[in-house]
């Protein structure tokens, strides 16, 4: 089997890139996913709305390979406002927990200028191991 592109089944086309990307050994890498839904509108135009929104698009991209939140291995978050995600702490502690679970992985945030799209407050790219 070679690399298998990842699409969860409803989501507009991905142009340019791929969701996910399923290797021959299990690994999946997940694009980055900000705060849009699988139509690739944002709904939520706050920051705990967009996070939870990036965390349902990870969880829909690994489930579509086969896996469950607790087959991620790292999660890495970009942000936009520093003082913003500091600021809402326990609310991004509920929310996360309200996709994820009690799963946590290895994960890093990086502080960045922007995203390619301006109404993004934060991108999370995901790594995950499939048992097959």
């Amino acid at each position: 089997m070679s690399h298998q592109t990842i699409q969860p089944e409803g989501w507009a086309p991905a142009k340019g890139y791929a969701n996910g990307m399923l290797s021959a050994d299990g690994h999946l890498f997940v694009g980055g996913q900000i705060g849009w839904t699988a139509d690739q509108k944002f709904e939520c135009h706050d920051f705990i709305g967009q996070m939870k929104q990036a965390l349902q698009n990870i969880r829909a991209v690994v489930e579509a390979a086969g896996g469950t939140p607790e087959d991620i291995m790292r999660l890495t978050w970009y942000v936009t406002d520093k003082k913003e995600y500091l600021a809402a702490q326990k609310d991004v502690g509920r929310a996360y927990r309200e996709v994820m679970g009690k799963h946590f992985p290895a994960m890093a945030m990086v502080v960045v200028a922007g995203l390619v799209e301006d109404e993004a407050k934060l991108e999370i790219e995901a790594d995950a191991v499939i048992k097959r």
